[in-house]
């Protein structure tokens, strides 16, 4: 009986060293994203506040599930008057929606497929997964990929004299997480 007992727990043990759950470390995560301005160079941003939790398999270093929640009112592209009509009404319309969210619903070899949320539409998007692996109880990863904003109801959009418009329809997601082993 007590080999048993021994035998149990030591499946209890392994199993916690090699599967666990995180918490994103946001001092140590960015959420990022660039979209083309004036059809000739990238403006960059992040979001400042977001929470999130991932599942990540140690024994085959894999990464299980992802979900996690960004508050639209942290935009950040180093503009205030551009963060300011990033949250109006014509855009994120931050005061209606707040936030915008991802649950993965897929992870294959280099990818997580999730319901991405945004001004009140989801739709299953594809990110590009870059593993970093574990340190310690800390375990990181980078995700890629691209939305058009125009899937999630945002078409605010002037038309340039010289041709072009604007803002590109297309906007790179840009993501890196780190996450801390949750106790």
């Amino acid at each position: 009986m007590k080999l048993i007992k021994l035998g149990l727990a030591s499946l209890v043990v392994s199993s916690a060293l090699f599967a666990g759950n995180y918490n994103i470390d946001n001092s140590h995560t960015n959420v990022g994203f660039t979209v083309k301005h004036m059809m000739i160079t990238n403006v960059s941003g992040n979001f400042n506040e977001f929470t999130g939790n991932f599942e990540y398999d140690e024994k085959t270093n894999t990464l299980k599930s992802l979900n996690g929640e960004i508050a639209v009112s942290s935009i950040n592209t180093a503009n205030e008057k551009r963060d300011a009509h990033l949250k109006a009404d014509d855009i994120f319309d931050a005061e209606k929606f707040p936030k915008i969210t991802f649950k993965s619903t897929k992870v294959e070899d280099n990818a997580i497929y999730g319901d991405f949320t945004m001004k009140g539409v989801t739709k299953n998007i594809k990110l590009d997964l870059d593993n970093g692996g574990i340190m310690g109880d800390k375990a990181g990863f980078a995700l890629s990929g691209k939305i058009k904003r125009s899937d999630f109801g945002i078409t605010w959009n002037k038309v340039l004299e010289t041709g072009g418009v604007a803002v590109s329809d297309e906007v790179k997601l840009v993501i890196d997480v780190q996450g801390k082993l949750a106790k």
